[in-house]
């Protein structure tokens, strides 16, 4: 099979992004580009590839960012995951936001760590009893005979909890990205795009730009 892409192909002209109107803070540059996107987002807003490196190399995989500050940003997930083991045995691991509708992504590279017991219980508890269900009944990323036996294994937990409380796994929670490096590109006419860096050095930021 061979597919020749070369007609895809498409003038990036809806914004500009320069020194002068980007924030010294890269968390609050990106709050202010992530509520433009809620405004015209055509699919879930707060979609984010993770990439993490393990056994085979790096690895990606789209997550659901469920909070962010000047903290960093929060993801859940099943500790023994994939993702989980490989983002903690490197420590650090890496986001893109792909904004198609403003032409912007958004690259992050930082460490990341475990969050509060406490802040993914209440989070856990928020989720609707199904969610909660299906996160005690999947062993992430093990492998499995076929999804009959996934579905008998739900519907068996679905009728033991009904009416009760179900608790948090001791393996499911949330982690916390805090960022070293960001990244804020914005597409520009004759592939000449805007592309800011930000490093944070000795606790502050400091901002460069780039060649597109």
């Amino acid at each position: 099979m061979n597919r020749d892409l070369h007609h895809f192909r498409k003038t990036y002209d809806s914004a500009e992004l320069l020194e002068s109107n980007a924030h010294k803070d890269p968390l609050i540059q990106f709050a202010d580009w992530f509520k433009e996107y809620e405004q015209v987002a055509t699919h879930e807003a707060n979609t984010v590839s993770l990439s993490t490196y393990g056994e085979f190399g790096p690895s990606s995989r789209i997550v659901l960012l469920k909070s962010f500050d000047e903290n960093g940003f929060v993801f859940y997930t099943n500790y023994n995951s994939r993702k989980g083991q490989e983002a903690e045995a490197v420590g650090k691991v890496g986001l893109l936001f792909f904004w198609p509708e403003l032409e912007r992504q958004v690259r992050v590279q930082g460490e990341i760590v475990r969050i509060e017991g406490s802040e993914s219980d209440a989070y856990f508890q928020s989720r609707p009893f199904e969610s909660r269900i299906g996160a005690i009944t999947s062993n992430q990323s093990a492998s499995i005979k076929d999804r009959t036996e996934l579905e008998e294994r739900y519907a068996n937990l679905i009728k033991e909890f009904e009416g009760k409380k179900v608790v948090r796994p001791e393996d499911w929670g949330g982690y916390r990205v805090r960022p070293f490096q960001m990244e804020f590109w914005q597409g520009r006419p004759s592939r000449l795009h805007d592309r800011l860096e930000y490093n944070r050095v000795e606790g502050s930021w400091k901002m460069q730009r780039l060649e597109p």
